[in-house]
């Protein structure tokens, strides 16, 4: 859907892309629970197909896997299913290969919706057990998936994200207008990604405000993304700052203008309670901006030795990077070197090219 695509989107987008295209050979039938944008068939080796209902709700997740996927699988007999979202039919005898980016509902089950916490806890064992091959997006998430779901380690591969080609550093001056659009010209930090519980909003807006405190520069706090569910703690803790007026959310933006925030910021605030992979901080690196991040779950693992880490149970820890970045001389300049080296790393044609190999294998051995 335009101007729709989050994390799972964009691993969906760039990888078939490549893939697709790379592999003319092989003919790809891309199912769809709903009208979809022509810029996603990316070839004449492409079909698209419609199976509704629209899955709007864990029950329609149901009838469309369980039920229309399954039925159509049985009537076609594809050679393999690919699911990049971690969905599959359980009842088919279809080869899958399943992306599975993180199983953060086992860990804070508290920040999702009651069904939807209910749906993923009870299914997503058994999409995992079901898949012929997983794949996931960080060898964090690898660990956590043989652990929790008791799955062998030879049938999970390994395969990281990667960055929007078209992010780009801004020049001085661009960022600039940026900056004059944004924040009335103020240099400012900024968050990427939805606005939930499991991305510490609250903690985040504590940290700023005790940043603000001892700081008499003025700075702003940029958020980018769209409001979810369960908000209420960060709308209380907007509330209570003496320096609300230096909060700013833009909603959700296009990759361009994403570019141009992430381009323009003194830093990127990126402290989750827990992420599979944490995509804002290659964006970050690729626009050459220095990264505070969490010290948990995936990020250490993403970021390496270019950002500051800090706790996200505390808002002291967070501030105290967020200091550090202003006040150090020469830190910020460090960090942006390192992230140059880092997002070499990663890129979407290494990330498709991993996913096609798990496709691969399973194709061999049902040949």
């Amino acid at each position: 859907m335009p101007g729709k695509l989050d994390g799972i989107g964009w691993f969906t987008f760039e990888t078939l892309k490549r893939i697709s295209t790379a592999h003319p050979e092989v003919d790809f039938v891309f199912l769809f629970d709903r009208k979809y944008s022509k810029e996603v068939v990316f070839g004449d080796n492409v079909k698209p197909v419609i199976l509704g209902p629209p899955t709007r709700h864990p029950f329609l997740w149901f009838i469309w896997f369980q039920i229309r996927v399954k039925s159509y699988l049985r009537r076609t007999s594809p050679d393999l299913f690919l699911s990049t979202d971690g969905f599959i039919p359980l009842c088919t005898k279809t080869p899958s290969v399943s992306v599975i980016h993180d199983i953060n509902f086992v860990h804070r089950p508290g920040d999702l919706p009651w069904l939807v916490r209910k749906y993923y806890r009870y299914y997503f064992p058994r999409f995992a057990k079901r898949a012929t091959r997983i794949v996931t997006v960080s060898e964090y998430s690898r660990r956590d998936i043989i652990n929790q779901y008791d799955i062998p380690e030879e049938k999970i591969d390994l395969a990281y994200n990667g960055v929007n080609e078209r992010y780009h550093p801004l020049t001085q001056e661009e960022a600039a207008e940026v900056r004059k659009a944004y924040t009335a010209g103020s240099p400012y930090f900024v968050f990427v990604g939805s606005i939930h519980p499991r991305k510490n909003i609250a903690n985040l807006l504590k940290a700023f405000q005790l940043f603000k405190d001892e700081n008499k520069g003025n700075y702003k706090m940029v958020l980018v993304g769209e409001k979810f569910f369960l908000t209420k703690p960060m709308e209380e803790q907007l509330e209570k700052m003496k320096n609300k007026q230096d909060v700013i959310f833009t909603g959700r933006l296009t990759p361009d203008q994403l570019n141009d925030v992430v381009g323009a910021a003194w830093a990127m605030t990126f402290v989750p309670y827990f992420e599979g992979f944490g995509i804002p901080i290659l964006e970050a690196m690729t626009c050459d901006i220095p990264v505070i991040a969490s010290k948990v779950t995936s990020l250490p693992e993403i970021a390496g030795n270019a950002a500051l880490f800090a706790s996200p149970d505390s808002p002291g820890s967070i501030r105290d990077g967020m200091i550090r970045i202003v006040r150090e001389q020469g830190l910020r300049e460090v960090l942006i070197e390192k992230g140059r080296e880092r997002r070499k790393l990663f890129s979407w044609d290494h990330t498709s090219e991993k996913l096609w190999d798990s496709v691969q294998q399973v194709l061999d051995a049902n040949a």
